[in-house]
């Protein structure tokens, strides 16, 4: 499966800042950052489970937003990049 996290997370505190900080540790551990908020995915379903389950732990769900896109299969390997945005091989070989 192929998704999109995005967030927004209320930075206004020194504990909103410990969030963001947490929601991007964990989204880098499922994909790969392609702006500042928003991450390329490719997981299985049951690994979405568990993506959900530690991005809902790690938000205050009263000032914090996380929307999660399922997009087609393939559709990230026909995204047009304009500016400084780098293509992505999610489905190729990745050293970690």
């Amino acid at each position: 499966m192929e998704c999109l996290v995005t967030y927004d997370i209320d930075t206004t505190t020194a504990d909103g800042e410990r969030r963001l900080r947490k929601v991007a540790k964990i989204c880098e551990g499922y994909g790969v950052r392609v702006q500042k908020s928003v991450f390329e995915v490719v997981i299985s379903d049951a690994q979405v489970i568990g993506l959900e389950h530690e991005l809902h732990r790690a938000i205050d769900p009263g000032t914090d937003s996380i929307r999660i896109y399922r997009v087609p299969s393939r559709s990230l390997a026909r995204v047009r990049h304009l500016g400084i945005a780098q293509p992505v091989n999610h489905h190729g070989d990745h050293i970690l």
